[in-house]
């Protein structure tokens, strides 16, 4: 058991939770703390951006915190210490620093197999975290 579990999750994508979340939970220590971590991919290019509607990124994190919150209320109602997150930037450095930042000792990620073999059968963002995280990382599928 865990007393301290960072769950990165996409809300617009269920599969980065509906089995992640579940494990997550099982892990827990009853007086450990789920961190859940929702993250805006940052722009990336000044161009890119300049684009975009005046004040977008705030925007953004604003109702990402708020989804967080109304999704933490409505899985996860019986857990007594969820805390909810917003991350901004690159999703891998965002879920390592995060991990870092809450002291978490288990990172529970959604993964889906690649398309290529050569990747050690996990995406991307999932190789990424595995490879620079500090504490141990839990892949479900």
């Amino acid at each position: 058991m865990f007393k301290t579990i960072l769950l990165p999750i996409d809300l617009q994508h269920s599969a980065s939770w509906d089995q992640a979340l579940p494990v997550a939970r099982r892990l827990l220590d009853t007086d450990g703390k789920l961190h859940l971590l929702g993250i805006v991919h940052d722009v990336g290019n000044a161009w890119v951006a300049s684009y975009l509607p005046k004040g977008y990124e705030k925007r953004a994190l604003e109702e990402m915190k708020a989804q967080l919150g109304a999704f933490a209320a409505r899985e996860l109602p019986d857990v007594a210490n969820v805390v909810t997150h917003v991350g901004h930037g690159h999703v891998a450095e965002t879920i390592v620093a995060m991990a870092d930042k809450v002291h978490a000792d288990l990172i529970v990620v959604a993964a889906n197999a690649p398309d290529e073999m050569r990747t050690f059968r996990i995406g991307a963002q999932a190789d990424r975290v595995v490879r620079h995280s500090p504490v141990s990382v839990m892949i479900v599928r």
